[in-house]
């Protein structure tokens, strides 16, 4: 799959749950702003030598702002938080390293040395996040382990770089003192880029976040079940939506009924709205049900008969399929063989 899709031409971008996106949105800024950070600390590693106590840190801060880049994409997933005990590691190491020289009180002109001008940038750059993440969460909302994290990592790349600068000059005490130092290494700094669906879509890559629906994907699952329909001598209506409900793709086989287009559309949909399949949902929404009376609801847009299946990957919705065009058991049937080739299509796709 080649690394550049075009969908971006248009100074448009996906969230995970978000579509069509401006790249001018705050969100797509922060996240191209931690990500520009997560490469200035890249550089700084490269820059260390015989210290990999130091680089494991930096390390272990690249994954929790790869985790802070996953939340940004997908706020309402509780697994993309950044956890307290990571801000109270980055104090543990400012309290150590500020036990170990005098710091200065005046303002640093940063250039001591070309390493802690290094940290200098990335620190700046931090900071630079931090007013991304709060204009963020005045119109969208974060969570405060975030915003800690990111204020405790500009105090973290200060003191470190004021450490390095006082081990240049012999100014540090204790045992450190004789420790090897740190070797400054002559290369230019990797260039920021603006944020991109080539950024998002390395969070999702690195974290691990399921895959999104996109209209190839939806092509190729509706390919896959118009064969099966084929096979069983039916003819469907095949509609594909995203995690919103908005259509993605929805394709009419021959001799197909008229009235199933709508139908397909309204079944993708409700499997999202509802989170099950519409099988399951025509089950609990008859008389005394607990959703009695939902078909009534969403303008008419919920249908409570089988052919509608939520499309699951990694645990996440990542959108709705509908088939509708035999009885709702032969159309659950079609669905249930949808989702049995997805992660086949998925592994192929992505």
């Amino acid at each position: 799959m080649s690394i550049y899709t075009k969908n971006g031409d248009r100074g448009i971008t996906n969230l995970i749950r978000s579509g069509n996106v401006s790249k001018a949105d705050d969100r797509i800024n922060l996240v191209g702003t931690v990500d520009e950070l997560t490469s200035h600390l890249g550089l700084v590693k490269v820059m260390l030598k015989d210290q990999p106590d130091t680089v494991r840190i930096l390390e272990k801060v690249q994954r929790s702002l790869i985790l802070l880049m996953a939340g940004i994409a997908d706020p309402y997933n509780k697994e993309y938080r950044v956890k307290p005990d990571e801000t109270e590691i980055l104090e543990s190491e400012i309290d150590r390293m500020e036990g170990l020289f005098d710091r200065p009180k005046e303002f640093i002109l940063p250039g001591g040395c070309r390493l802690s001008a290094e940290l200098d940038i990335a620190r700046t750059v931090c900071r630079r996040a931090e007013r991304a993440l709060a204009s963020v969460t005045v119109k969208f909302g974060s969570d405060q382990g975030s915003r800690q994290y990111l204020n405790r990592l500009a105090d973290y790349l200060y003191i470190l770089a004021r450490y390095t600068d006082a081990r240049r000059e012999g100014r540090l005490t204790g045992k450190d003192q004789d420790e090897p130092v740190m070797t400054e290494v002559h290369s230019a700094a990797p260039a920021a880029g603006s944020a991109s669906d080539a950024v998002v879509a390395e969070v999702m890559k690195r974290i691990g976040l399921p895959a999104r629906m996109n209209l190839k994907i939806a092509k190729r699952l509706i390919e896959k079940i118009e064969e099966e329909a084929k096979r069983e001598g039916k003819a469907a209506v095949i509609a594909v939506c995203n995690p919103q409900g908005n259509p993605v793709a929805v394709h009419v086989m021959d001799d197909a009924f008229l009235v199933s287009f709508d139908v397909a559309m309204k079944k993708a949909y409700t499997s999202v709205a509802v989170k099950m399949s519409t099988m399951e949902l025509s089950r609990i929404a008859q008389p005394g049900g607990t959703f009695y009376g939902v078909d009534k609801m969403d303008g008419g847009k919920i249908v409570i008969f089988g052919g509608g299946v939520p499309l699951v990957h990694e645990g996440m919705i990542i959108g709705g399929l509908g088939v509708s065009g035999g009885t709702g058991e032969e159309d659950h049937h079609l669905a249930e063989y949808g989702l049995s080739v997805l992660p086949q299509i998925l592994r192929e796709e992505i």
